[in-house]
């Protein structure tokens, strides 16, 4: 498979070529401001085929839920059409695996070590990886939600698919076209 791998740099629309340090590092100061939150750490991929090549869009996006978010992603290219559906939403759940690897048990404690003192005061985190696959009756990709539901589960994340898969199908899906 060809493709046009870049490093895992990741980008929004403040910061360009960000290593997954300073992406973490923004995580950890995004909490650090309000430790008192419902923390949502989302991890998903969309991709869009265009003439001659696949692309593919990362979304990492930590959620206060009802305060804001900060978000970034990382962008891949393989230099041919990926027209086969099963290959193309395999290799999304890959790229979600990958950078949700990023998050070692080390820096998921660090983010878990934010919140822990405030839990008594409703403080949560979690950590959910979105696919954008849906499960309707009019969705071709159904018959792939519990062999990719099933990979994201194996990480230790929460899976989420279409209409909750929003780092997939709404963040990451913005920057594919």
């Amino acid at each position: 498979m060809a493709n046009v791998h870049q490093p895992d740099l990741f980008q929004n629309l403040t910061h360009k070529k960000m290593g997954f340090p300073e992406v973490f590092s923004h995580i950890l100061t995004f909490m650090k401001r309000e430790p008192v939150g419902n923390y949502r750490l989302m991890v998903g991929t969309d991709s869009q085929v265009h003439p001659s090549r696949t692309l593919f869009i990362t979304g990492v996006v930590i959620q206060r839920v009802g305060k804001g978010a900060w978000a970034c992603y990382r962008k891949e290219v393989i230099t041919r059409e990926m027209t086969t559906l099963h290959e193309r939403i395999s290799y999304e759940t890959s790229l979600t695996e990958r950078v949700a690897s990023l998050f070692t048990e080390e820096r998921k404690n660090e983010l878990i070590d934010i919140v822990l003192p405030h839990i008594y005061k409703g403080a949560t985190f979690t950590m959910e990886g979105h696919i954008d696959i849906g499960s309707g009756d009019r969705n071709r990709t159904r018959v792939y939600v519990n062999e990719m539901v099933a990979r994201i589960e194996s990480l230790g994340m929460e899976p989420k698919i279409k209409p909750d898969s929003i780092a997939a199908s709404s963040y990451a899906n913005r920057y594919t076209k």
